[in-house]
């Protein structure tokens, strides 16, 4: 008597490749060929397809593929008249007007380059050592054993760790490299503990809301903040040290693999061609982010910083926009590390 086997069933990775692939368009021929090819199971991929493809939720999965098939055309069409309007190019600008900088860059949704809008900042003349003469003694909070976790940029509440902003200045004053502690604006320094040292910083006038409450941000060389977008407009104010900017426009979304919510699966330092090949379809514009200047990061824009040096950069997220009641006395809920 023969005994009769169900073939093999395909592993949960594989079966959902084959519904994102004939969701998006692929042929189930075209399909089945790579997922042959890639698990070497033609009984058990043939048995996925059919059950598959019969299911109603499937049809469901196609329509709503389609509709962001053509949801994706339309940021393409818009990629294309950017590009036409000097899209690919970060500008620098000197002696900008708060009305240009409104109408050509905030609201058109286009990053900038500031440079001499520092020039009065007492913050430029800030050292280690001054830091810790000024705050040495208060205790603050820090991101630490970053290094562990790949996904610590939005696991974030595993590594708080409260520390003396004395010790926290001698580790950075090391010199070592690295990306596994690092003050991001995820807590109450700067307008806790750390407030003495917002009387070093202005805003910019017509810009930023003189109410406004910053952000502090401080590191060692080497931190890296992956791919990300935030939910509004930063203003990055370059204090001291270096920071190495790659940006990829907010019309380019479907180009970066987002996951974990605002974050992307590139790894914009190294991008793998493989699991991530339309990302070398996107535009990456990038800066070295000197002391004394400012970048824009307009709303939606993903953004990609490392630091090249031990750095301390303030954001603010609070505009002076046109038409705006800007009198908010607490600042909203901290965007991503930058």
């Amino acid at each position: 008597m023969t005994t009769l086997h169900a073939p093999a069933r395909l592993g949960d990775t594989w079966r959902e490749w084959l519904a994102e692939n004939l969701a998006m368009g692929a042929s189930v021929d075209e399909a089945r060929a790579a997922a042959v090819a890639g698990c070497g199971d033609a009984d058990a991929v043939d048995a996925e397809l059919a059950e598959l493809t019969a299911h109603p939720y499937f049809a469901v999965c196609r329509r709503l593929a389609l509709r962001y098939d053509w949801m994706e055309s339309v940021l393409d069409t818009y990629r294309a008249l950017r590009d036409s309007d000097g899209g690919r190019t970060l500008e620098r600008r000197a002696d900008l007007t708060p009305e240009e900088f409104f109408s050509r860059y905030y609201f058109g949704n286009r990053p900038v380059l500031l440079d001499g809008m520092m020039t009065d900042w007492p913050a430029l003349d800030w050292t280690l050592e001054s830091l810790a003469t000024a705050c040495g003694d208060a205790l603050v909070e820090v991101m630490t054993g970053r290094d562990a976790n790949p996904d610590h940029a939005w696991q974030y509440d595993r590594h708080r760790t409260t520390m003396p902003f004395r010790d926290y200045l001698a580790a950075l004053g090391s010199g070592v490299r690295t990306n596994d502690y690092y003050m991001v604006p995820r807590n109450e320094n700067w307008s806790g503990p750390l407030r003495p040292l917002a009387a070093d910083v202005r805003t910019p006038e017509g810009i930023v809301d003189p109410e406004a409450v910053g952000h502090l941000l401080l590191g060692p060389a080497g931190t890296v903040t992956p791919l990300h977008v935030d939910n509004s407009s930063v203003l990055l104010c370059q204090v001291f040290g270096r920071k190495h900017v790659r940006l990829v426009p907010s019309y380019e979304r479907h180009l970066v693999y987002p996951r974990g919510g605002t974050f992307s699966a590139v790894d914009a330092a190294d991008p793998d061609p493989v699991r991530h090949p339309r990302f070398a379809e996107a535009t990456v514009l990038e800066t070295v982010l000197e002391p004394g200047q400012m970048l824009l990061v307009p709303v939606g824009w993903w953004h990609w910083v490392e630091a090249l040096d031990v750095s301390a950069t303030v954001t603010f997220h609070h505009f002076c926009t046109p038409g705006q009641n800007h009198r908010m006395a607490t600042p909203p809920a901290a965007g991503q590390d930058d």
